[in-house]
């Protein structure tokens, strides 16, 4: 199984609490990390913008990316979320394991 890491910034730190949560709940996510604030600049509408911002760094599996996405897109407050799927190439294999295990459907909320 694939692993994927994630990165997505949401605009404070009690929205990136309920993402992960809602993540990790509905096993789209076996672990997500919720950073400290940074500061973004960036282009949007022809005008350069700032903004400080709270990453995730998510974990998952390639399996599950559609419908992580899919979660991330619906409760993203952003018109236009930055969701970046990254290949996990190698790491502890008994860490990729777990992330394939947490993550595996089971019998509950439909994802």
């Amino acid at each position: 199984m694939n692993t994927l890491l994630i990165l997505t910034n949401l605009p404070d730190r009690a929205t990136a609490e309920s993402m992960a949560t809602l993540l990790v709940r509905d096993r789209l996510a076996a672990c997500v990390n919720i950073l400290q604030p940074c500061q973004s600049v960036y282009r949007w509408n022809d005008e350069i913008e700032t903004a400080t911002e709270i990453p995730l760094l998510i974990k998952t599996t390639e399996a599950r990316y559609p419908a992580l996405e899919k979660a991330i897109r619906l409760q993203h407050p952003y018109e236009t979320p930055e969701i970046i799927a990254l290949s996990v190439t190698g790491g502890f294999p008994e860490y990729l394991d777990w992330v394939a295990q947490e993550t595996a459907q089971k019998n509950g909320p439909a994802s």
